[in-house]
């Protein structure tokens, strides 16, 4: 379960989609453009295409080889491994690479999806603008918006934990612990699972460990 120290740590950083404030490699972000490879087009909006002949095969969406203790459907997410899996029969799984939160604002639990949304909207919390003044009190969805081409926001027992699952415009952080607690994934990845996930979909985020072994 989510500590109060995590979740309040978290939430103050960032609640709604606080990928926004990423620390993402500055090598990476300077050559911003050589992460894409032409546009392509969603529900009426144009966005950059992933080039993902750039994107290391192990981030890639694939099917592997799953065993969990979880039901079929069941979204889990490996935040020591960058991981997301969609588990499916037969002890496999559609399993996708992604950012998760930098320390300070990692987070872990069960939740439950209970709202989706296409190209979403996104407005900063108040903390996040006390940091960042500068930043836009509301931005519409869009290409240029930092949740990408899809939210799924995350609930227990009824209630908005104010963490997500959405796309990124930063194609290189993939694989980092990079957001501010939200779990980021690649457009065109978020887009699949989207369509897969359905309201009520069960999510377990497992704890992060620091060091594998311990």
């Amino acid at each position: 379960m989510i500590t109060r120290r995590q979740f309040v740590g978290a939430a103050a950083g960032a609640a709604v989609g606080a990928g926004l404030l990423a620390t993402a490699p500055r090598r990476a972000e300077a050559n911003a453009a050589a992460w894409f490879a032409g546009t392509a087009e969603d529900n009426g909006v144009v966005y950059r295409a992933t080039d993902f002949r750039k994107i290391k095969p192990v981030w890639r969406r694939q099917l592997v080889k799953y065993t969990s203790s979880e039901p079929q459907g069941t979204v889990v997410v490996d935040t020591q491994n960058h991981f997301l899996y969609l588990i499916f029969e037969n002890q496999t799984a559609l399993r996708y690479g992604v950012g998760v939160g930098k320390e300070g604002f990692k987070w872990y639990g069960r939740a439950q999806i209970d709202r989706k949304a296409i190209w979403p909207g996104w407005t900063p919390p108040p903390e996040m603008l006390a940091r960042r003044p500068e930043l836009p009190r509301y931005m519409a969805g869009g290409p240029d918006n930092p949740l990408g081409p899809r939210a799924l926001y995350l609930y227990r027992d009824g209630s908005d934990l104010g963490y997500r699952l959405h796309g990124t415009v930063e194609p290189w952080s993939i694989g980092s612990d990079v957001s501010s607690g939200c779990i980021r994934m690649f457009p065109e990845d978020v887009i699949d699972l989207y369509q897969r996930c359905p309201i009520g979909t069960k999510v377990l985020v497992l704890q992060h460990i620091a060091a594998k072994g311990t």
